[in-house]
């Protein structure tokens, strides 16, 4: 009771004391920087545009042909993995016998009916084939072995700034008056057939391979 007494007959100085220890506490926790700020929300608008350089392009799949418009539309070269060897690929405009026989004195010729790679569908490519011993030009025998491609194989087209990558599905041999420049089925697809002449009716061994892959060079 007595100390209730004393209390309550101090209070004025007790309340001054109480006050000033607060006020130097707050004073130095303020020159600490101890003292926590208000949280200001952030409204400065976020850009969450891409810039195009900056997006990532190699985690992009490679995707099967489907028609490059500005590719060079030709092949140049088609390279047999499996048989060692790389042949040049013509491409006349002209469909008469006498001027194709005459393109494939140079190297192995598509067929100017057939399909390019500017348009999805079947490229015919045909190449003469000899066993002759003694050949003075090497073009007679650019297509020889291609009867022993099997299933799985790779033939590799070329034109000036790209590589397509064939695989090979299907290898016969069909009569002459059996073959014909395929028509284009709206796949990417490759038929090579050996020939002696485009009028000659000699057999001929037939290959047909589907693209598999392609490649900016």
């Amino acid at each position: 009771m007595s100390l209730y007494k004393d209390i309550s007959e101090r209070w004025a100085p007790f309340l001054l004391v109480f006050f000033f220890i607060v006020l130097v506490s707050y004073a130095v926790l303020y020159a600490l920087d101890f003292i926590p700020e208000p949280i200001e929300e952030d409204t400065t608008p976020v850009n969450t545009e891409v810039a195009e350089d900056e997006t990532d392009s190699e985690s992009e799949p490679t995707l099967p042909y489907t028609g490059v418009s500005d590719a060079d539309p030709l092949p140049s070269t088609i390279t047999f993995d499996s048989l060692g060897k790389t042949l040049t690929v013509l491409n006349p405009t002209s469909r008469k016998v006498a001027d194709l026989d005459s393109a494939l004195l140079s190297g192995v010729v598509r067929h100017p009916d057939s399909a390019d790679f500017e348009t999805t569908g079947n490229i015919f490519i045909l190449g003469h084939s000899s066993y002759l011993p003694n050949v003075f030009n090497k073009n007679f025998q650019a297509f020889n072995s291609i009867q022993e491609l099997t299933w799985g194989d790779t033939i590799r087209l070329r034109s000036t700034d790209t590589e397509y990558v064939y695989q090979v599905e299907r290898v016969y041999k069909a009569k002459a008056s059996e073959v014909s420049v395929p028509v284009s089925s709206g796949e990417a697809k490759l038929t090579l057939a050996t020939c002696n002449s485009f009028g000659s009716k000699d057999d001929r061994f037939i290959v047909e391979a589907s693209l598999i892959s392609q490649k900016a060079l």
